[in-house]
């Protein structure tokens, strides 16, 4: 019980650690968008922009429907040139 009290892995249970590329990937990814850090820098590594696109990406169901269900106003006739 110590051990689990402490968070540690059963034995044969390893986890291995966040890779620094993934770890400061997922920084720049959460404080700038894509398109700023292609602009700010000239020359990023492609292994480098795959781990920064990846963590871009939301997470959880909830932010993946929040940023899949906008609105375009094609549901509203005026919008879609109908006569109010």
């Amino acid at each position: 019980a110590p051990a689990a009290a402490l968070g540690l892995l059963p034995l044969g249970k390893t986890q291995s650690p966040e890779s620094l590329l993934d770890i400061a990937a997922r920084k720049v990814a959460e404080k700038w968008p894509f398109q700023r850090v292609e602009e700010r820098f000239e020359r990023i590594p492609e292994p480098v922009q795959r781990r920064i696109v990846y963590w871009s990406f939301p997470r959880s169901e909830r932010e993946i429907c929040m940023y899949s269900s906008f609105n375009t106003g094609a549901e509203d006739p005026a919008a879609a040139g109908g006569a109010a």
